[in-house]
């Protein structure tokens, strides 16, 4: 039963994605070319993103055990610290700026079978690789 709430969730994420164009990587780079033609229509679906976030965030309760999160600037100003998190960020949106998609689209269109998309997250999935066993990145601190 579980399996089935992720595998809906999925779906809905997928089909959220979809419908918002961000599947689409000429979107993407439209969004991100400043200078050239820009198009802004992504702004209102990262601020969509964001409001459903916050919303949501404050209805989750958080465990007694855990400390609050630091204010937003003091956690800015922490995490620019971080070197592997600030390459991790660089590299991350290099990636996104070059291809036009970011993980959870590269996804979607994977299952649409676009070449793109298969080899975007090939070549993820050997920078994961890298990143795990070269850099040490395993997710614990």
């Amino acid at each position: 039963m579980k399996l089935l709430g992720v595998l809906f969730a999925a779906a809905v994420f997928g089909a959220g994605l979809a419908i918002a164009g961000m599947t689409d990587p000429a979107k993407i780079k439209g969004f991100l070319d400043l200078f050239g033609s820009w198009d802004p229509s992504l702004a209102f679906v990262m601020a969509g993103a964001i409001g459903a976030f916050l919303v949501t965030a404050r209805l989750v309760k958080m465990p007694a055990d855990k400390k609050p999160e630091p204010p937003f600037l003091i956690g800015l100003v922490l995490a620019i610290r971080d070197r592997k998190l600030v390459l991790g960020s660089v590299a991350f949106g290099v990636g996104w700026g070059l291809a036009g998609f970011c993980p959870g689209p590269a996804l979607v269109n994977l299952t649409a079978g676009h070449l793109e998309a298969v080899v975007f997250v090939a070549t993820m999935l050997v920078g994961m690789v890298v990143a795990q066993k070269g850099f040490g990145a395993d997710g614990s601190q």
